[in-house]
């Protein structure tokens, strides 16, 4: 994958995906509107959560255990002890808050991981992860994702953020069959 050359939103049939996804070394995963439906719960006692979903999790360690890294990134600055949260619980080493420049920010992670941006899968549902998204090798989005991101995507999952989409894209990284 290093030095190969990516069209930017152009579809992936399976055959084609499958070759790309198997390059990949680190998966780049948003969090509002990627791992959570992009609600954020506010209560009556100033606390801030979030709702993971447990199939995505299942989904992310699968991947774990076959040596892709994966790493959290969120503009998201407020209620972020639910994401570190999370990603304790599934073994999720690298979690970026607080992130204006996602881009910058995974190019940083990768020049510590030693892992060329070709071999970089990434997950975003909006506006701010286009720079990273065309930045990418394999750009990937969920289904109900800003038209931009969607037209900007090698692969739309058919579940919509916080549904199951995370685990149906580790399905296809781990090479089985797509999650329910």
């Amino acid at each position: 994958m290093r030095g190969m050359t990516v069209r930017k939103g152009k579809k992936l049939g399976a055959a084609a995906l499958q070759r790309r996804l198997k390059g990949i070394r680190l998966l780049s995963l948003d969090v509002d509107g990627v791992l959570t439906d992009g609600g954020v719960y506010y209560g009556d006692n100033e606390t801030v959560s979030r709702k993971f979903n447990v199939r995505d999790g299942v989904g992310i360690q699968k991947v774990l255990g076959r040596g892709i890294e994966v790493a959290f990134v969120s503009a998201g600055t407020i209620g972020t002890r639910s994401i570190h949260h999370r990603a304790r619980t599934l073994g999720v080493r690298h979690v970026l808050t607080g992130v204006a420049d996602k881009r910058a920010e995974v190019e940083k992670l990768c020049r510590k991981l030693e892992v060329p941006m070709a071999a970089v899968a990434h997950v975003g549902d909006d506006l701010n992860d286009l720079p990273l998204l065309k930045a990418v090798g394999v750009p990937l989005t969920v289904a109900d994702a800003a038209p931009e991101i969607r037209a900007s995507a090698h692969y739309v999952t058919r579940r919509p953020g916080g549904e199951g989409a995370v685990r149906e894209i580790c399905d296809l990284l781990a090479g089985g069959r797509q999650g329910r």
